[in-house]
């Protein structure tokens, strides 16, 4: 597993999306999550890559597998250069959209995943960085 430890993929068209979710698909499947969190980690991925991919057009996916104190668990970030957040808080209110959509994106994520940071600046860009952890 250790060349599959770290990695990434640009986010750059609806192509790389499938990218991301196969890569993430993998990954998962390959730590033994269960179906249930596989598709929940998939599904975060999704949400977070079209969001780079909508919002700003182009960013990257990094992944990684954790191993901390026998705990093992896989780490997603999503990092673009865009315009940022200019509102965290009001972005993560179920129900709130830019993009007429639904409002589930960032809350969503935030409620399929264990963990869940975003740092952003306006102007500069945004970094979302999730964490689910292999239940024993």
């Amino acid at each position: 597993m250790s060349d599959l430890a770290r990695g990434n993929i640009p986010i750059k068209s609806e192509n790389d999306i499938v990218a991301a979710r196969r890569v993430v698909r993998d990954l998962a499947t390959q730590l033994c999550f269960g179906v249930t969190d596989v598709t929940r980690v998939i599904t975060a991925a999704s949400e977070l890559a079209r969001n780079v991919f909508l919002y700003v057009g182009a960013g990257v996916m990094w992944w990684s597998i954790l191993d901390q104190c026998g705990e093992v668990g896989l780490e997603l970030t999503f990092e673009d250069h865009g315009a940022g957040i200019p509102d965290v808080e009001q972005a993560m209110t179920p129900g709130y959209s830019t993009s007429r959509g639904l409002g589930l994106g960032l809350p969503g994520v935030k409620r399929l995943m264990d963990e869940m940071e975003i740092h952003t600046e306006v102007g500069k860009g945004t970094t979302v960085r999730v964490r689910k952890w292999l239940r024993k």
